[in-house]
């Protein structure tokens, strides 16, 4: 692996440790019902083009923080092909957080990409 590969792969890093809660919100705002932690991850490959997607023992303690914060509800519920799955789903606190965190998104994208307009080919 290249230094230049070693410096993209560590920005990468960084961008997915500020945007992870918000893709997390993202997929289960999307979802008409509670989802488990592997659905989850499966939506982020999905949505992401793999570049939100990571270790799934990695989602966890963001998915625990964010119910801390009151943005998740969950509940655990017995699985016939394993052990017992804790659902999750949007708080109506998560909810209005997922639109305020969106709209900041948005912002910061638009004033990034004009910043960068001009120096992509």
């Amino acid at each position: 692996m290249t230094e230049s590969d070693l410096q993209l792969k560590k920005f990468q890093k960084e961008l997915s440790a500020g945007t992870v809660s918000l893709a997390l919100l993202a997929v289960l705002g999307r979802a008409n019902e509670p989802m488990y932690g592997y659905q989850i991850a499966k939506q982020l490959e999905r949505f992401g083009d793999g570049v939100l997607s990571g270790k799934q023992s990695a989602l966890y303690p963001v998915l625990r923080n964010l119910g801390a914060a009151g943005l998740l509800d969950s509940h655990v519920e017995p699985s016939v092909s394993g052990p017992p799955r804790r659902y999750y789903r949007l708080t109506e606190q998560g909810r209005e957080t997922l639109r305020e965190w969106a709209a900041a998104w948005r912002a910061t994208r638009d004033s990034v990409d004009s910043v960068l307009e001009g120096l992509l080919p």
